[in-house]
């Protein structure tokens, strides 16, 4: 049974039916205890009415004790018993016999009438329902003189027991019935949004990530369920749409140093060509080859960072000392365009890290500050403690970004047109990779620039070790 309406109409209808056989069982069992009961309370109005009149010395005549069967039952019943007996148990000769049959004395009831004890008992009448009968002692003076018999048959209990019982056998299934049938109308009429929402989900592909589902306009869970399915379908459509830029600009950049290669090599061929040329030609094939490779490994490590599978070799790196050897290894760059490049490295400062991802952090951070500082400008790099917190500060006097380019230049491929001239673009990669390597090691980067007076990049890393964020 795969349909949730079918399932619900059937917990629904087995969950009505448990609770109306217990709640029938409970009724039948209150019922019976209440007949029973109204009955030994009439028997015993009518026992105690006769036991007063039973110390004279004359016979009661029927019409009294069809008088005293009225009085408490409301009617005197055909099948009602009624005798009188001397204290040893013999029915008293004054009596005419019964018109419904005489009842056995029990010994039990004699034994408890010479203690002054009534009592109650339930056996075969002349017909085929059994008779309710009381048996009353007549007590004068401390002692016992007569006993009061009285019965009545429970045919009418029983037959009164029997219609209930009918009337539950009918009105159960029909109530269930109806129960069910409407269940089901409710289940359809509130499932039936879900089927418009299961519609509209199967007409939105990944060429249609801009459509949304339709929600109930209650506010109920139905609705947010399509709120939430919406948000999942936004958030879906970014991705992909991020996706496909990240694999047209991946494209294009593998494209451009392809091209080029392609053409060396092509015009390499089509003459003869001195070994000077050959190696020219050769030469400048590596270098673009290298710049493939660089490429491709750039768009591998953000790949396993975003999945979550990047290596790391953590053990505790010395950052002041990494971040002189990314100086050292730069100044010769800032000094051929004339940068100034200082340096600020006054104290040890140790992470736990990978020192290769870490010094491919600095040198990106810094590679990019030369390449947007113009000759004459400054680029600094520093390296500093705070709060148990490793900062490592990149700063330049290039044009600035703007405020909402702030966040894009962390993005694959995204480049801000305003670099230094004569310099040679990037992938735009570095800021993303910087950006991966400072979060897998539960560090972040915060970047702070104004238009026209330059940017300062900040990386925040825990010097002790800390779960990436």
């Amino acid at each position: 049974m795969k349909s949730i309406r079918a399932r619900l109409t059937l917990w629904y209808t087995s969950l009505l039916t448990v609770t109306l056989v217990l709640l029938g069982g409970t009724a039948y069992a209150l019922l019976s205890y209440s007949l029973s009961h109204e009955v030994d309370a009439a028997l015993n109005g009518v026992a105690r009415s006769l036991t007063e009149r039973a110390h004279g010395p004359s016979a009661f005549v029927p019409a009294e004790v069809d008088e005293a069967f009225r009085r408490f039952f409301g009617f005197s019943p055909w099948n009602r018993y009624f005798q009188l007996f001397d204290p040893l148990g013999h029915r008293d000769p004054r009596q005419p016999a019964p018109h419904s049959g005489r009842l056995p004395l029990s010994g039990e009831a004699l034994n408890n009438a010479a203690n002054g004890i009534s009592t109650y008992e339930t056996v075969p009448g002349s017909e085929e329902h059994p008779v309710r009968v009381l048996t009353m002692p007549v007590m004068e003076g401390g002692r016992m003189v007569n006993l009061v018999q009285v019965g009545m048959s429970l045919k009418s209990v029983l037959e009164t027991r029997t219609r209930f019982l009918l009337i539950m056998a009918v009105l159960f299934p029909v109530g269930l019935v109806l129960a069910a049938t409407g269940g089901l109308l409710l289940a359809r009429r509130a499932l039936r949004p879900v089927d418009r929402m299961a519609e509209a989900a199967r007409r939105i592909s990944a060429e249609h990530l801009a459509e949304r589902i339709g929600g109930t306009g209650a506010g109920d869970e139905l609705d947010r369920l399509a709120s939430t399915l919406n948000e999942m379908l936004g958030r879906l459509d970014t991705a992909f749409t991020q996706v496909r830029r990240f694999s047209a600009d991946a494209s294009h950049e593998l494209q451009t140093p392809l091209t080029i290669l392609k053409g060396e090599l092509e015009v390499a061929l089509r003459s003869p060509r001195t070994p000077e040329e050959y190696q020219a030609v050769l030469k400048s094939a590596l270098e673009e080859i290298d710049r493939i490779a660089h490429l491709v490994e750039g768009l591998l490590l953000l790949a396993r960072a975003e999945a979550g599978v990047l290596r790391m070799d953590r053990r505790p790196v010395d950052l002041e000392q990494l971040a002189e050897e990314v100086y050292w290894r730069l100044k010769v760059l800032a000094d051929s365009r004339s940068i100034r490049f200082d340096s600020e490295l006054a104290e040890p400062v140790v992470v736990p890290g990978d020192r290769e991802r870490l010094r491919r952090l600095l040198f990106n951070l810094v590679d990019n500050a030369i390449k947007y500082t113009r000759p004459g400008g400054v680029v600094r790099l520093s390296v500093r403690s705070a709060d148990g917190t490793a900062v490592v500060d990149v700063s330049d006097s290039g044009p600035g970004i703007a405020a909402e380019d702030l966040e894009k230049i962390f993005l694959p491929f995204q480049r801000v047109p305003m670099t230094a001239p004569g310099t040679e673009r990037g992938a735009g990669l570095g800021l993303s990779i910087a950006r991966s390597i400072a979060t897998a090691h539960g560090g972040r980067i915060q970047v702070r620039s104004f238009p026209g007076k330059g940017s300062t990049f900040s990386v925040y890393i825990p010097m002790s070790p800390e779960a990436p964020s």
